[in-house]
């Protein structure tokens, strides 16, 4: 792979050992609709400012991998048309052919690991979707975690997939899992998926312990899945969401939407079909795990 191009104040953060978070791109182009994905976007980098720490988002532009995106870049992946999604497989065809992709948990996942950031914040993780016993249909993010050494803020996984079946493959492959400040698991639009966590973390400081004793021990191979709960009164109504969940399942079962077209199509129907209140909390998790995670940075760095 060609070497990654950082942004000047990324390289001068990693080079002095100042706290760094990774942020996706995948929810610009293809999570939030336009104008406010960019609003979002320079909101989330601010976020990660504000709790001391320097953001760097990762995308390909004009097929060069960027670690941070200047304005110009970042306004490129909210409002080009034709910007792929790219996991970790797609990134050299990408590379190849010049193109603009935004990376999706697993390739910045990758991406931000081998430019040295230890610590990542995105919205929802991929997993195993429902009806995987027959489709096969897995994300790629689930096997990428189990070989990346990086610590991952989410909101656990979006709750469009099967939730148990995900959990049970995060324990097979190895990846450590923790809540914040919580003993069950974030089902992304909803505080509790159903389901527990073993572990539970109340603060930055926590984390980053745990990030050094598994340095120590040289189990840091594979991922930490630090997951953050939205608050209770950010929750969408549960009513609301099993409805538009269950006839967006349906739609996309008719119209034959199947691997990396589902989340997009169901998180657009689901926007839509929420009258919002899905694109709120979508908003209010981003920010709220970028703010964690460069608070988890900074108690790294320090």
């Amino acid at each position: 792979m060609p070497a990654l191009t950082m942004l000047p104040e990324v390289a001068d953060a990693l080079a002095s050992g100042r706290a760094v978070v990774a942020l996706e791109s995948t929810i610009i182009s293809h999570g939030l609709p336009r104008p406010d994905n960019l609003q979002v976007a320079r909101e989330v980098e601010r976020v990660v400012r504000d709790a001391g720490a320097v953001p760097a988002t990762v995308a390909v532009v004009a097929g060069e991998v960027r670690v941070g995106l200047d304005d110009a870049a970042l306004e490129v992946i909210a409002g080009a048309d034709g910007v792929d999604k790219a996991s970790g497989r797609d990134l050299a065809i990408v590379l190849a052919r010049g193109g603009h992709a935004a990376t999706t948990v697993a390739a910045t996942a990758l991406l931000a690991s081998r430019a040295g950031i230890a610590v990542f914040a995105t919205g929802g993780l991929g997993g195993v979707h429902r009806g995987a016993a027959s489709t096969f249909d897995e994300s790629a993010d689930l096997t990428t975690l189990a070989r990346t050494p990086i610590t991952v803020v989410s909101a656990g996984v979006k709750s469009i997939l099967d939730v148990g079946a995900t959990l049970e493959r995060l324990e097979t492959l190895g990846v450590a899992l923790v809540g914040y400040g919580t003993d069950r698991f974030p089902g992304f639009y909803r505080r509790d998926s159903g389901f527990p966590v073993d572990w539970r973390v109340d603060s930055p400081e926590e984390v980053a312990a745990i990030m050094r004793a598994r340095r120590d021990l040289g189990t840091d191979q594979s991922a930490l899945l630090v997951a953050n709960p939205l608050p209770q009164g950010d929750q969408v109504d549960g009513e609301l969401h099993d409805r538009v969940l269950a006839e967006s399942l349906a739609a996309a079962a008719e119209a034959g939407v199947r691997g990396k077209a589902v989340t997009p199509f169901l998180l657009e129907r689901f926007h839509r079909e929420t009258g919002g209140e899905s694109l709120r909390a979508n908003t209010t998790i981003i920010l709220r795990n970028a703010a964690l995670a460069a608070r988890i940075a900074v108690a790294v760095a320090r």
